[in-house]
């Protein structure tokens, strides 16, 4: 919606609306990606639209109408869930992941291996320092390119495709390793 930053410009009320059904999965994504948990991620994701409704009021009408929306929102986003997650730390609770819901056509076998792949995947990615963490899941979960990227991580494009080449090569590395340890299981 390349409109939208003008839209937004001249009638934020109004149009506030298509900012938030355009980016609310990507918002969403985002915070559960970084707090594990899919109430408190519906919390950091309000939090974030509410803090951005906040911000594009008190923007110059010139910052409005250059605004990259999808880098800017995964950057607020994920400054809140960082700080959701440095506050639940203080309070000591733990998280879980959450599951995806099942299609209609799954059945409980194709069930359990998506849910087993998901989990390996989820912990493989959690595995990884959070900085190639974050960069690998913006980049390759969430699509951002890496001009966005480097927006919301507020960082050169070289360092993010950097972190990104190195997250997936870890990742990879830690898939490998795994599946020769279920081979050698298997072999047994």
């Amino acid at each position: 919606m390349d409109e939208l930053p003008a839209r937004l410009s001249k009638d934020l009320d109004g149009s506030f609306a298509d900012l938030v059904r355009e980016h609310q999965d990507l918002v969403f994504a985002v915070a559960l990606r970084v707090v594990r948990d899919g109430a408190s991620a519906e919390d950091v994701a309000q939090e974030a639209f509410v803090r951005a409704y906040r911000a594009l009021k008190k923007y110059p009408l010139k910052r409005v109408l250059e605004l990259s929306a999808r880098p800017w929102l995964a950057q607020i986003t994920l400054n809140l869930a960082r700080n959701h997650i440095r506050a639940r730390r203080l309070h000591g609770e733990l998280d879980e992941m959450t599951e995806r819901l099942p299609s209609v056509d799954d059945g409980p076998l194709r069930l359990a291996e998506r849910r087993d792949d998901r989990r390996m995947w989820a912990r493989l990615l959690y595995g990884l320092p959070a900085r190639y963490r974050t960069a690998v899941a913006l980049r390759h979960v969430d699509g951002l390119s890496y001009e966005e990227l480097a927006e919301a991580l507020d960082r050169p494009v070289g360092s993010v495709k950097s972190d990104v080449h190195r997250g997936v090569a870890l990742l990879r590395a830690a898939y490998d390793a795994e599946q020769r340890v279920v081979a050698q299981k298997e072999a047994v």
